[in-house]
């Protein structure tokens, strides 16, 4: 079943770039066929067409069926903000609250709270 299920995922995946090997396959499956019935030159044989511009016409209309689904599917995916235009306004408490200043001004004793201080302790030996 699972097997199953992946090669029904594996051939909806890779339909819409084998439709044109599905065209080129009928052509040449079909030619003789093609050539006298489908053809446009077929009134004209010098030109050799023998079909091709019958199989010209079939890629082209598949490779517009593609793009437009593909435009389709562009247009319809829904758009997600990467970004915030909203600029937030966040308020950091100092990290050095308390600067004591004796008779040197040029000492300055800070006095910090670090709550990682509790959970990274050196190694006892």
């Amino acid at each position: 079943m699972r097997n199953a299920v992946i090669y029904l995922l594996l051939i909806a995946t890779l339909m819409p770039s084998l439709s044109q090997w599905g065209v080129i396959a009928y052509y040449h499956a079909n030619k003789d066929y093609i050539a006298r019935v489908l053809c446009e030159n077929r009134d004209r044989p010098q030109l050799h067409c023998d079909g091709s511009c019958y199989l010209a016409k079939r890629l082209k209309a598949s490779q517009e069926r593609q793009d437009k689904e593909t435009t389709e599917r562009v247009q319809n995916l829904p758009t997600i903000a990467l970004f915030c235009n909203e600029v937030a306004d966040f308020a950091f408490a100092s990290a050095w609250p308390l600067v004591l200043t004796t008779g040197f001004p040029s000492y300055q004793a800070a006095a910090t709270t670090a709550p990682l201080s509790e959970l990274f302790r050196p190694p006892r030996a």
